[in-house]
């Protein structure tokens, strides 16, 4: 009787943690109950961008404008590409926020596993909450950046009337970032996946990342392309996107429904298979890692 009732009692437990999840299972319901624990690690993400350093938040700034120099120097006044009406300020500079959106959440995303591994093995939550609270955290630095945007496109706007033409489909703003978010998050979970046994693949992320921009029209308006090219790069899922980017808020670029459909089919899809791999991989990373 002893006995019976002190299996009884140990088999009382109040959280049972099961291995066993569907496959595409994104788990809300246990996110939601750490939601705590994610806004601790968003606000970590963002105080740590800019923690011990000379000039603090105000990176945010200064990396985008430098790049955006460097850009109008080297693609404006080198290899002599025109921006079209668009001031070339206000040309890059938009690009490189967005650009910097999505090749944050991937990066962040493909090192989910292999970054936090000494942190998933002594604590358990929902890990789908590390890739998720990069894309938040990612989000506040684009909103801080995105602001200035807007700052000088008002400018330019009053400033030198007819030089851009906001249209009404900045209304839609909201879907390219969701579709930035879950192509950048959905591959970058896969990367993830794939890093726990081939640990060499973390060199090649940032350097695959920089090369994909050139295969994405952020230096140069995809009218610059001629003949097949500009075709040729309608592969990329990114160029629908960015092309309706500065269509909605300069005016320029093409707004192209069945481009659009191919982008955000791909981002959807992208982001269904990392998260089926992600949640394959996480029952037994901490093996490999």
């Amino acid at each position: 009787m002893n006995n019976q009732g002190a299996e009884q009692e140990v088999e009382n437990w109040d959280i049972v943690v099961e291995s066993k999840t569907p496959w595409f299972n994104l788990q809300l319901k246990h996110v939601w109950h750490y939601r705590d624990l994610l806004f601790l690690l968003v606000k970590r993400d963002y105080v740590a961008s800019f923690k011990q350093t000379v000039l603090g938040p105000l990176w945010f700034f200064i990396q985008p404008l430098m790049t955006t120099f460097v850009y109008i120097f080297i693609f404006g006044r080198v290899a002599k590409i025109s921006t079209g009406s668009t001031p070339g300020i206000l040309f890059y500079f938009m690009n490189v926020v967005l650009w910097n959106y999505f090749a944050s959440c991937l990066l962040s995303a493909s090192n989910t596993f292999v970054g936090n591994a000494n942190l998933f093995g002594k604590v358990y939550f929902p890990r789908l909450i590390i890739p998720m609270s990069s894309i938040f955290s990612n989000l506040l630095k684009f909103g801080v950046q995105f602001a200035m945007f807007i700052l000088m496109m008002a400018y330019y706007y009053f400033a030198q009337p007819g030089s851009i033409h906001p249209t009404w489909s900045v209304l839609f703003f909201p879907f390219i970032l969701l579709a930035m978010a879950m192509l950048g998050s959905g591959v970058g979970m896969i990367i993830s996946s794939m890093t726990t046994k081939y640990r060499d693949l973390n060199h090649l992320v940032a350097f695959g990342v920089q090369l994909f921009m050139y295969a994405t029209p952020v230096v140069y308006p995809l009218s610059f392309l001629k003949n097949g090219a500009g075709m040729l790069l309608m592969i990329n899922p990114l160029t629908s996107l960015f092309e309706l980017y500065r269509y909605m808020f300069l005016g320029e670029g093409s707004f192209n429904a069945m481009g659009l459909a191919y982008s955000f089919g791909f981002a959807a899809v992208a982001m269904a298979i990392g998260v089926i791999v992600f949640n394959r991989v996480e029952k037994s990373f901490i093996d490999t890692v």
